[in-house]
């Protein structure tokens, strides 16, 4: 598809990913990662004792999701073209993420905006739903710039 196409799909679900499943080995290569090693992530004894019952997933984990998540959904729309991460204007940890859950997020076009030189900038509303959960555990609105292929 066009993003041309996807245009005429302004205020639409896109679709929903994978569910991604978030373990402790992932929690703990993040936090190696980041150099955050809350006890909340990493320590699962003292966590199963804190508020949540377990560890949870930081934030920003689930939020490093939304690019291979949001690509699953729109890769035939990136299909030919460059796409890169233009920024976000706004992200909300709603819910926490406990070890074992999965995740995936669903995706709703806000704005597809034509740009000089045939660059299109996308706006999507992605909510990364807790499978079995009442509360999602993160809303993000991303920008997306697509470049011509």
């Amino acid at each position: 598809m066009s993003v041309a196409k996807l245009a005429e799909k302004i205020g639409q679900e896109l679709g929903v990913s994978a569910w991604v499943s978030i373990e402790q080995d992932r929690i703990d290569r993040f936090a190696d990662a980041t150099d955050d090693h809350q006890w909340i992530h990493v320590d699962r004894e003292r966590a199963a004792a804190g508020p949540f019952g377990a560890t949870i997933a930081h934030g920003f984990l689930t939020l490093s999701l939304l690019a291979p998540t949001a690509y699953q959904v729109l890769a035939d729309v990136f299909t030919g073209a460059t796409a890169f991460n233009y920024g976000l204007d706004k992200v909300r940890f709603i819910a926490p993420v406990r070890v074992g859950s999965r995740v995936r997020n669903r995706i709703r076009l806000l704005a597809a905006e034509a740009k000089d030189g045939g660059r299109w900038l996308v706006t999507t509303e992605n909510t990364f739903e807790i499978e079995g959960g009442d509360k999602p555990a993160l809303i993000a609105i991303s920008l997306v710039m697509i470049l011509p292929g």
